[in-house]
């Protein structure tokens, strides 16, 4: 009884918040009570994946991917992440090693576990979590401050330095600490992990309580303005959404601001869409977090036109992001050439998209998701769910190998042993990207999380934003519970079935998303056709009173189809991609005859194609084939720039396609998206 009072009394004066969550009891990105957002999400062990495309993928990542990771980021001898933060805790000697932001890829791998872990309840992914954290916990400051590439150096000097360097990946790491503990929390109940991220969270606080703009500018990637966010909306103290707000308020608000480190202008004087592409999507899907919670116009009107300007001028049709490893700032073109900035993992201009040095680093593949994730939530919009799932398929996908234990950094639209020059970074997926690792614990942790962005529900309904064979399991806004299955084989396949198990006795609405690549879609419920006509890129919404056992039945068409570029886009032009449903397809050399390379190929501008199932590396893959034309492009060219145009020779050629993010599957070989057209 006295323990209730005191707590009562606490909740009186602001010590704690009303605002708090229980465990257990939220989702990945927990808007549920956040008043600017259209949609909430349902929680996290609400969705079991059941058969098909993302069961297979899941499966995959419990059995290889996750315990792959966990191999990595705990063995001294490939990443000493972990090593560091023993270190730094004092239970063993040495030095730092790895690149500064290695605390932060540990974090993700944690919170890929605990992602895991919500939907599998395996306790032995549990006990690993207690082990390791319990070192994190020993490595952290008393005053919150935690960096193991400082702390280590403090332990011999003695000196307590932080954020000196402009470059410092310090606030990176905690924010994805603040997102690793928040899931950690939700997945099971435990406070361990939180306990570390409420240090560090209030350290920050204080930190840009009485930082000046320019020493509060030296945090590259601001991760932590999403991760800020989430331990506003996990405990409710107000101070977070402060620091929240302040962040994007000093953003830019130096004279020697840079572009790489998106604070050249501030956000809200921001034109165009420009500079490092991860801290971009990352900075805009913090500030769409902040909307949601404040409602300040100024910042979503500012985020319709950077969207705006990526998707109609900077996106690869893979929904890849960052076409530069080496770009210029403003554009390059200046007459000032004080202004001219090098920014590296850069958006580049306007149809600036080359396809074989295409950078987009899948960490701005997943920023892209991040980003349009929040948006969707903030407005109910199908058009971000349309650019979510062209990423998800496409380019963060294809930066992890079929069997979940490879990975790339960059993700390019072609490849060719026949470039005179070297790439910088592995075009062939390799198991530890030794100086900058940071891609494959965010695919891992994206992957293990996708449960949690099929659904969402609204004061009128359930939403189906994605499409893949659950169950679904949860309650909508007024409490009611709603139990069915998804029964699918998409996306090779646009025949999805809805069979509901549970529903409340009141009518309610369910939302099916129509892709905007689906044209005449049809929707029947119980056998009789809905007399609507749904539009591609918008959802179909059907009111009714719904009874257990009723069947909702969408069709969405799917064909091969040829897509082409805006002309602007300099080297696609006369050249066609091909698209099926969400998915990219591409050619590769290993699937040409003997002597011919991807430079031979050309597409007839009225091929016809057909489908089949095939197995690469035990994964199930739907490829295309169809009849092309051989134009031997590749010959003749020793020593040359140009030469005559050679006769053609209209040699045909039986050609295969798979799905962009299945190439270098295997074995090395040559790859492309974009072909000539005739």
């Amino acid at each position: 009884m006295m323990k209730k009072k005191i707590i009562q009394l606490l909740i009186l004066f602001g010590c704690i918040s009303i605002f708090n969550l229980k465990a257990q009891d939220a989702s990945l990105v927990n808007t549920s009570k956040s008043p600017f957002a259209k949609l909430k999400p349902v929680d996290m062990n609400s969705v079991q994946w059941t058969t098909g495309f993302w069961a297979e993928r899941f499966e995959v990542c419990k059995q290889h991917m996750v315990p792959q990771l966990w191999k990595v980021y705990n063995d001294e001898h490939i990443s000493h992440a972990y090593k560091n933060f023993e270190i730094a805790a004092g239970l063993d000697t040495g030095s730092h090693s790895g690149p500064s932001f290695h605390d932060g890829d540990y974090y993700k791998m944690l919170e890929a576990v605990a992602s895991l872990y919500a939907t599998t309840k395996d306790k032995k992914l549990d006990t690993m979590m207690d082990r390791v954290i319990k070192t994190i916990a020993q490595s952290q400051r008393e005053d919150g401050y935690i960096y193991t590439l400082s702390m280590i150096e403090q332990r011999k000097t003695g000196k307590k330095n932080q954020f000196e360097d402009r470059l410092s990946f310090e606030a990176y790491n905690i924010g994805h600490l603040m997102t690793a503990a928040c899931v950690h929390y939700r997945a099971t109940g435990k406070r361990n992990l939180l306990e570390v991220a409420i240090k560090a969270t209030d350290y920050l606080y204080r930190f840009y309580k009485t930082a000046s703009p320019t020493l509060a500018r030296n945090a590259i990637c601001p991760s932590h303005y999403m991760g800020v966010i989430e331990m506003y909306r996990t405990l409710g103290d107000k101070r977070y959404l402060e620091l929240a707000k302040h962040l994007i308020d000093i953003k830019g608000a130096i004279e020697d601001g840079t572009d790489d480190n998106q604070d050249r202008l501030p956000f809200r004087e921001q034109q165009k869409v420009m500079g490092h592409a991860v801290r971009a999507n990352y900075l805009y899907a913090g500030v769409a977090d902040v909307y949601a919670e404040t409602g300040d116009t100024t910042l979503l009107n500012q985020l319709y036109k950077m969207w705006q300007d990526v998707t109609a001028h900077k996106m690869y049709i893979t929904g890849g992001c960052g076409s530069l490893y080496d770009g210029v700032s403003p554009d390059g073109t200046s007459y000032n050439p004080v202004e001219v900035q090098k920014i590296h993992q850069a958006y580049g201009r306007d149809y600036q998209l080359p396809n074989f040095t295409a950078h987009n680093e899948t960490c701005a593949n997943i920023g892209n998701m991040l980003w349009n994730w929040r948006m969707l939530q903030l407005t109910g919009d199908a058009k971000y769910a349309d650019v979510l799932e062209l990423a998800l398929y496409n380019s963060v996908l294809s930066g992890i190998s079929l069997d979940g234990k490879r990975f790339l950094y960059t993700n390019p639209l072609a490849y060719s042993d026949q470039l005179p020059f070297k790439q910088r970074w592995s075009k062939d997926r390799v198991e530890y990207i030794g100086l900058s690792n940071c891609c494959p614990p965010n695919t891992v942790r994206t992957l293990a999380e996708i449960n949690n962005y099929v659904y969402s529900v609204s004061d009128k309904g359930l939403w189906v934003n994605l499409y893949s064979g659950n169950e679904l399991q949860t309650a909508l806004l007024d409490g009611s519970k709603v139990k069915l299955q998804q029964r699918t084989n998409y996306p090779w396949s646009g025949s999805i079935e809805l069979v509901l198990d549970e529903v409340p006795a009141h009518a309610f609405s369910l939302f099916l998303r129509i892709p905007a690549w689906a044209e005449k879609a049809t929707i029947n419920v119980n056998g009789e056709q809905v007399h609507m006509d749904p539009t591609p890129g918008q959802y179909a919404q059907i009111n009714r009173t719904w009874k257990k056992g009723d069947k909702v039945q969408l069709e969405l068409p799917m064909e091969a189809v040829l897509m082409q570029a805006n002309p602007l886009v300099e080297e696609n032009r006369n050249q066609v991609a091909v698209k099926r449903g969400p998915m990219v397809y591409c050619l590769e050399s290993v699937d040409l005859p003997q002597g011919k390379t991807i430079f031979d190929v050309a597409l007839p501008s009225a091929i016809d194609f057909s489908s089949s199932m095939r197995t690469i590396e035990n994964s199930k893959i739907l490829c295309l084939q169809g009849e092309a034309e051989i134009v031997d492009a590749h010959k003749g060219w020793e020593g040359k720039l140009y030469k005559k145009l050679a006769k053609d020779t209209h040699q045909k050629v039986q050609l295969q396609l798979v799905p962009y993010f299945a190439w270098g599957n295997r074995g090395h070989t040559d790859m492309t998206v974009w072909m000539p057209v005739r």
